[in-house]
């Protein structure tokens, strides 16, 4: 032992890395694993690691700041005991308690009375099918892995990506919060409707009063809630367990009363007019007339109907004619009204409830003194999808259990069980409901929604047993606890979202009190609930909250169908009951129930969530959570790259896929930025880009170069707006780095097929020799490779992304052609907005023997196949003497070439070097004698025009040529460069005096010379050949056709 300690002591004080590493073990010696003691820092050994995931514990973001908060005053930490909540308490009971609620106590009899039994239990069967296949697909994927707190938002983020998370992460939020809205409002609802009717502010008569009573009721009841969440949620948390007991004892109060309806129904006694259902104020007798000492007096319901007190003058036609009968508006369960109950019966507003096989005597429109306001209406106009939409909040809360997934002692068992167990007791329940209401209660009374016939009693609570105060009491505060959690939970997740850091607009909503308390989110939360309570109607908040949990349940079963498609290694759910069909069967149905709850509410939350994606995906922070819909995207690009690979690319469907050669400075910075604009105006964003550049040096010295170098890059491309790809490799020289790099940029069929690079303005500097070699050897490897090449002069000097050319032209100038790349680049450029103004000039060279009003009809002629809109000019050059100004160019350039060579070469590696070149210049030469004899040349033209446009043309134009072929004569050396020297003279003088003015000169590049030794002399032909234009590019094509007249 005090041999160990003597070692770690001695590593201590050498500040060995070991001692730093967070899963150093304290009882290693060095000497037991020394041979991976070089990779202690970056791998941890495995007793270590296993030591720290036995003591993880999953404390949720405000827990660890209250600890943090409190070690940081000095007070000692909290001791924080695991998590030990089993699935009955975490998840099976407040699930319960979620799904359970509003609905089910204030508009369930309604739902049956107007959709009827059978209507009900399609809604009913619609909801829960759609929650459960929701909870498989959930249990799946919250059982694939460690859920951390944070539920709904955590699964669906990770594995859908940040943009969909954040979007139905929001959503969810709104829900929830919308939820508190709807909580709320029938808390007030039950409040001044059953309990203290009295309280109202604003009278009936008044237009408007009962919203607005909704509204000042609402707006109070929602600032005391979020007073008591702000001064803490541990008052919430002690009142669960009472909300809890209230849904559970109403629950029971219902059941109990429908078994009562056998023995001895309750006495509930409804007056009808004929078939036509009365409200039951203003009257205490159901009847006309009574006899009193043998007189017959009106009663106070006559009195309603007529303001005369006499009975030979009745003033309502409807009253007159039928009868007035008093039915039982609960007659029981075995009384056969079932019968009546099976269909539904919609209409529009004010419509007036009707008993179905009720005798009545109709009466004309024209005779009805309109005294409806006596008897039940319809308050609004009811169809089967609005119920839908009204229902489907009584099914939401299966989440309850994975937002608490952080204090289950075991999440990956629990929350499947719990919340599966709880949609089917809830389902139970709910399917139960509809059968025992419409076998119990009259259809006129399931249609009062207020109940306005049964003395302004709660419906449900006229069923239960002992009390109806027992339901309406519980169900005061089922609701009102249903909003405090409301209020309590979507604050948190609006701070689990800002912290994510995902949406940067939010990020002021991560902060909260010292112990983590959400305050600003709260305040947020506060206010978009009472946007819901100004709305003032149960029935109208109830669709923006279905629409809302839909979305969100849409994406939890697509996040496990995706993951299930994708077969990613990392999907291993514990829970085996799930399928992919399942997982989309529940996302057609959360989509078809969207739609058919109301088709403008669901076009509204898709476009507020799309918006919300783009937002992210553009503003958003880069977040790499290994989530699906990244996988789904590189199992596409798999498969297209692998279309793409089976053919050549058609001439029709040839574009320039760009490889972009970038220089980069001593602070490995992009030197010519304008390169990458220069891209982006020929792209605009189609087609492959690759930016890249080359390091000399050693990957192992010079890696984080490399890295750092890809950043600097992709910033400029993002400046730039160029979209595409980077790539920066290391070389030990920049020739092989740049000849990699055309070689193996790309993959499969997504390869480039041009390269851009810029004119090496520095290329005569005596100490930077190396640079022109760099050059013709990239145009050398290019033209091997079949590749289009660009070559851009003063790059620095071309237009910004937002500049505008307004006017002028962009020259082209035809001497050869090499597969119609020049006729194509002008019309690409002028896609861009940059030189959309400019106009297109095409120029072609006509000799002495050329006829050069027929070559300029035959050139408009084929511009107008090509469907170019393009201005042709012919221009004659004719043969001249040689001037004095040429052989003087000529002969200092062979004077440098030569002190160039006598610099680097001696007199041996002369000799080695001439006899490599005539051995590579002949095996060239004669396998290009071998593919021009037995190739076919394929180009746009035809055969014939082509032979014969060839033969008129083969010796007048020689002297033009003669620049692009390049093939010097051994034996008469001097002479073949003064004959170059005068054709790049004589044709840039042409060139000069026709396009100075032009915002941008597109030029055939003349071949390399295949002997090394020119490689002076073939950059000092293309100096003199662009000499006195100031935008400039050289183009040289790849050997195929890129333009064609046919479609």
């Amino acid at each position: 032992m005090e041999h160990s300690g003597s070692t770690l002591s001695n590593h201590a004080g050498d500040e060995s890395p070991i001692e730093s590493s967070p899963f150093f073990n304290s009882y290693y010696d060095g000497k037991n694993m020394a041979l991976f003691e070089e990779e202690i820092d970056s791998t941890p050994m495995v007793s270590s690691l296993l030591n720290k995931l036995a003591n993880y514990t999953n404390l949720t973001q405000g827990v660890i700041e209250h600890e943090e908060d409190e070690n940081d005053d000095g007070v000692k930490r909290v001791t924080y005991k695991g998590p030990q909540m089993g699935t009955f308490i975490g998840v099976y009971l407040p699930c319960v308690q979620n799904i359970l609620g509003v609905i089910l106590f204030l508009r369930l009899t309604w739902i049956v009375g107007t959709a009827g039994i059978l209507g009900s239990l399609a809604i009913v069967f619609m909801c829960c099918a759609c929650t459960i296949l929701t909870a498989i697909s959930m249990s799946a994927i919250a059982t694939n892995g460690v859920v951390p707190a944070g539920g709904a938002y955590y699964m669906i983020s990770r594995s859908l990506g940040p943009e969909f998370g954040g979007a139905v992460g929001l959503c969810f939020y709104l829900g929830t919060t919308f939820a508190g809205s709807l909580y709320i409002l029938g808390t007030i609802e039950i409040l001044l409707t059953y309990i203290v009717p009295e309280a109202k502010l604003f009278s009936p008569e008044q237009p408007g009063a009962d919203e607005n009573n909704m509204r000042v009721y609402g707006t109070c009841c929602l600032a005391l809630m979020a007073l008591v969440v702000f001064v803490g949620v541990k008052y919430v948390n002690k009142l669960a367990l009472v909300f809890l007991s209230c849904v559970v004892l109403s629950i029971m109060a219902i059941y109990a009363g429908v078994i009562k309806t056998l023995i001895e129904p309750p006495n509930v006694p409804v007056c009808l007019v004929g078939n036509r259902s009365l409200q039951s104020h203003g009257f205490d007798l159901c009847k006309k007339e009574v006899d009193e000492n043998n007189v017959t007096r009106p009663t106070e319901l006559w009195k309603l109907f007529c303001p005369n007190s006499s009975i030979e003058f009745p003033c309502d036609e409807y009253f007159n004619l039928n009868n007035v009968t008093q039915i039982q508006g609960i007659p029981g369960l075995l009384s056969g009204v079932i019968s009546d109950n099976w269909w539904g019966e919609y209409g529009p507003s004010a419509m007036v409830v009707e008993k179905r096989n009720q005798p009545s005597v109709p009466v004309p429109e024209d005779k009805a003194e309109g005294h409806h306001g006596h008897y039940v209406l319809n308050d609004i106009a009811t169809c089967f999808t609005l119920l839908v939409g009204i229902f489907f909040p009584s099914v939401t809360g299966i989440m309850a259990g994975s937002n608490r997934s952080g204090d289950l002692k075991d999440a990956q068992k629990s929350i499947p069980t719990g919340t599966i167990m709880a949609i089917v007791t809830t389902s139970f329940i709910y399917f139960s409901c509809v059968l025992l209401f419409g076998a119990c209660i009259e259809g006129v009374v399931l249609r009062d929604k207020f109940g306005d016939s049964v003395q302004k009693q709660l419906v449900i609570g006229l069923l239960s047993w002992p009390s109806p105060w027992v339901l309406v009491i519980g169900s005061f505060f089922s609701c009102a606890g249903a909003g405090l959690q409301s209020l309590t939970g979507a604050p948190r997740l609006l701070q689990a979202i800002a912290r994510d850091g995902i949406v940067p607009f939010l990020q002021v909503f991560g902060h909260g009190k010292s112990n983590g308390e959400p305050t600003w989110a709260l305040l947020l939360t506060a206010g978009i609930c009472e946007i819901g309570i100004l709305i003032a109607s149960l029935d109208f908040v109830a669709p923006i909250l279905s629409m809302f949990f839909l979305m969100c349940y849409l994406f939890v079963n697509l996040a496990c169908a995706v993951q299930t498609l994708l077969r990613t290694p990392n999907w291993r759910p514990r829970f085996k009951f799930y399928h992919w069909t399942l997982s989309f069967l529940g996302m057609s149905l959360c989509l078809s129930l969207m739609f058919i709850s109301s088709w403008y509410y669901a076009l509204v939350v898709m476009v507020i969530a799309g918006c919300i994606y783009k937002y992210i995906e553009y503003r958003g922070a880069e977040k790499e959570w290994g989530d699906g819909i990244r996988g789904l995207s590189l199992n596409a690009a798999y498969y297209a790259l692998v279309k793409l690979e089976d053919a050549p690319t058609h001439t029709k469907n040839w574009r320039p896929q760009l490889l972009v050669l970038l220089k980069l400075d001593t602070d490995l910075a992009v030197k010519h930025p304008r390169m990458l604009s220069f891209t982006t105006q020929l792209k605009a964003g189609k087609g492959l880009t690759i930016a890249s550049s080359v390091l000399e040096g050693s990957y192992k010295t010079r890696g984080s170069d490399a890295k750092h170098s890809e950043q600097n890059v992709r910033s400029a491309m993002s400046t730039e707006r160029t979209k595409g790809f980077c790539h920066v490799v290391v070389s030990s020289n920049l020739r092989d780095g740049f000849s990699h790099l055309i070689q193996s940029a790309g993959l499969g069929g997504m390869k480039h097929n041009t390269v851009l690079m810029a004119w090496p303005t520095n290329w005569k500097q005596a100490d930077n020799s190396i640079c022109c070699t760099n050059f013709t050897e990239t145009v050398r490897e290019t033209t091997a490779a079949h590749q289009c090449l660009l070559v851009a002069k003063n790059i620095d000097h071309f237009p910004a992304n937002d500049e505008r050319l307004d006017g002028g032209t962009i020259d082209v100038w035809w001497i050869v052609h090499d597969g119609g790349l020049l006729m194509l680049l002008p019309f690409l450029l002028r896609q861009h907005k940059v030189w959309r103004k400019c106009k297109t000039r095409i120029f072609t060279v006509a000799q002495l023997d050329d006829n050069s009003i027929q070559m300029k009809k035959d050139l408009q002629r084929f511009m107008y196949h090509l469907r170019l809109d393009a201005e042709v000019e012919v221009v004659e050059m004719h043969a001249s003497d040689i001037s004095a100004f040429t052989y003087e160019k000529t002969l200092v350039m062979e004077q440098r070439s030569q002190m160039l060579k006598q610099m680097q070469l001696s007199k041996t590696e002369r000799e080695r070097e001439a006899q490599l070149i005539h051995d590579r210049n002949t095996s060239a030469h004669a396998s290009q004698s071998h593919r021009a004899a037995t190739s076919p040349v394929h180009m746009t033209w035809t055969k014939e025009k082509l032979v014969a446009e060839r033969n008129r043309n083969r010796e007048a134009i020689m002297g033009v040529r003669d620049i692009f072929n390049m093939k010097p004569e051994w034996g008469n050396l001097n002479q073949s460069n003064v004959r170059r020297m005068h054709t790049a003279v004589k044709l840039n003088e042409v060139v000069v005096s026709k396009s100075q003015e032009a915002h941008l000169v597109l030029l055939n590049m003349p071949g390399p010379p295949k002997s090394r030794e020119g490689d002076e002399n073939y950059m000092e032909f293309l100096e003199v050949l662009i000499e006195g234009l100031d935008r400039v590019l050289l183009v040289r094509g790849g050997g195929r056709e890129v333009i064609t007249i046919y479609s």
